[in-house]
C-alpha cells in the first residue's frame, strides 16, 4: 500500500516548490541532496518512513510566540515523486512576530538536543550570530535525513499558490522540514 500525498490542495506545488527551495538554499546555506539516483520503488510501502519523519520533534519545536498561520495548521508529510525520484518530507509552516535571529538561534539548540548535525554554513552563520536559512543533518544508511529550516518569501508561497491571510502580516514567516529520499540514498548538506 503506498504512501498518497497529503489532500491539502496546493500540495503537490508544495513538495515540488520544497525540493527547489531545498536545492536553492543549498547555495546559502550549504545543503544539498545527494541523491542522484532515481528510485525504483517510487512512493510505494514508505509509509513507515515517513511516520519516521513526522516522528521528529524538532517539528514541533518552536520560538514562544510563534502560530500555525490559517491554512497550515497541520503537519504536512507524505512522498513526492517526480521523475522517477522520490522524495519523503515532513514539514510545519510557522510564523513568529520576532525576529528572524530568534528563529534562527531556536532551531539551532533544537536541532543540537535532538541530535541533528549542522552543515558547515550552518555552523559559520552561528558564529556570526546573524539570521540564516539551516541545514542540518542525521542517521546513516537507510535512514538519512535532512532539517532545512528557512525564511518563507512572498515568491515561495505564491508559487505554492498558498493563501496566506493575515497571520503572514504579523510576522516572520518560516518552515521546518525534514526530507529523506525515498530510496534510503544518502541525503546531506554540503559545504
Amino acid at each position: 500500500m503506498g504512501v498518497g500525498l497529503a489532500t491539502r490542495e496546493g500540495t503537490r506545488w508544495r513538495a515540488a516548490l520544497l525540493l527547489t527551495a531545498v536545492w536553492a538554499t543549498g547555495a546559502l546555506t550549504g545543503c544539498q541532496p545527494l541523491a542522484d539516483a532515481a528510485s525504483t520503488s517510487g512512493c510505494e510501502d514508505t509509509g513507515s518512513r515517513v511516520d519516521e519523519l513526522k516522528s521528529y520533534g524538532v517539528l514541533d519545536s518552536r520560538p514562544r510566540g510563534t502560530i500555525e498561520p490559517e491554512g497550515f495548521e497541520n503537519l504536512d508529510a507524505g512522498c513526492w515523486e517526480d521523475s522517477g525520484e522520490a522524495q519523503l518530507y515532513a514539514e510545519r509552516t510557522y510564523v513568529f512576530p520576532g525576529d528572524k535571529v530568534d528563529v534562527t538561534q531556536h532551531y539551532r539548540a533544537a536541532a543540537k538536543s535532538e541530535g541533528w548535525k549542522p552543515s558547515p554554513a550552518t555552523r559559520r552563520s552561528s558564529k556570526a550570530d546573524q539570521p540564516a536559512n539551516l541545514c542540518f543533518t542525521r542517521g546513516g544508511a537507510d535512514n538519512a535525513a535532512m532539517l532545512d529550516v528557512y525564511f518563507l518569501t512572498k515568491e515561495i508561497l505564491d508559487a505554492e499558490e498558498s493563501s496566506t491571510g493575515p497571520d503572514f502580516d504579523s510576522g516572520v514567516g518560516y518552515r521546518v522540514s525534514v526530507t529523506s529520499p525515498a530510496d534510503g540514498s544518502a541525503a546531506g548538506c554540503s559545504d
